[in-house]
């Protein structure tokens, strides 16, 4: 009994953690990654949002793990032992999820970025999170800058580009056919490598997650197991 109470304890704790550092990246990628959040055409919550809500929830719950293995309580460590089951199934399904629609997140930001060049100077809030974007990953355009010469803004400009699409301020031709100073690469060829390349490892870790509860769901279960069913503090007559 005080062997599996501690590891439950431990377990809870490493469960605690966990949830912790989920919590942060969460708190991180909402304030660093928001605004690029906004040029994605995907309906899908957001991996910050996904993030925030489960740090949260595996915070609370691990504290009733260490609180359900510290009074021996056995409806608390059925109820924990339920919460790991979720958490599992969860962790499973992101998992296989993010492998198998990794081209579709891709997808989502080229229908994005496509619509963020179209209505730039109309969206103000997208425009920013475009221009910070092609400053960030030195790109310009969708495929390439060529996908500025149908934007309306750029018709407007007398065929220029955004000055976020030039390398320097200095000696940059804004203005198309002329090439010199700008970024050759489209942005949705940076995005989707990235996107297609750590997610990979996003949802390898999720699965790696999910596994890890088994070790949590046996615990409680044995624990649980050998509390007798009367109250605490009473003991069976022999």
């Amino acid at each position: 009994m005080t062997v599996l109470k501690l590891s439950l304890m431990a377990f809870s704790f490493v469960f605690w953690v966990a949830g912790l550092t989920m919590l942060i990246i969460g708190l991180w990628a909402r304030v660093s990654l928001g605004s690029y959040l906004v040029l994605s055409a995907n309906d899908y919550p957001s991996a910050p949002t996904i993030l925030l809500a489960t740090g949260a929830a595996v915070i609370i719950w691990g504290f009733l793990g260490c609180f359900s293995a510290a009074t021996e309580h056995q409806g608390l460590l059925r109820t924990y032992s339920a919460f790991l089951t979720a958490v599992l199934v969860a962790g499973l399904v992101a998992g296989l999820l993010g492998l198998l629609y990794r081209q579709d997140i891709a997808q989502g930001f080229q229908e994005g970025l496509r619509e963020a060049l179209h209505a730039y100077g109309e969206d103000e809030r997208k425009a920013d999170a475009l221009d910070a974007l092609q400053r960030a990953l030195a790109c310009c355009g969708v495929e390439s800058y060529r996908d500025w010469l149908a934007s309306p803004w750029a018709v407007e400009q007398n065929g220029s580009v955004p000055l976020s699409c030039c390398r320097a301020r200095h000696g940059c031709q804004q203005r198309l056919p002329h090439t010199h100073g700008l970024h050759p690469d489209g942005c949705f060829s940076k995005v989707s490598a990235f996107v297609s390349s750590n997610m990979f490892y996003v949802a390898t870790a999720a699965l790696g997650l999910a596994l890890l509860q088994l070790i949590g769901i046996v615990l409680a279960c044995l624990l649980a197991a050998r509390i007798p069913a009367h109250p605490l503090g009473i003991t069976s007559p022999r």
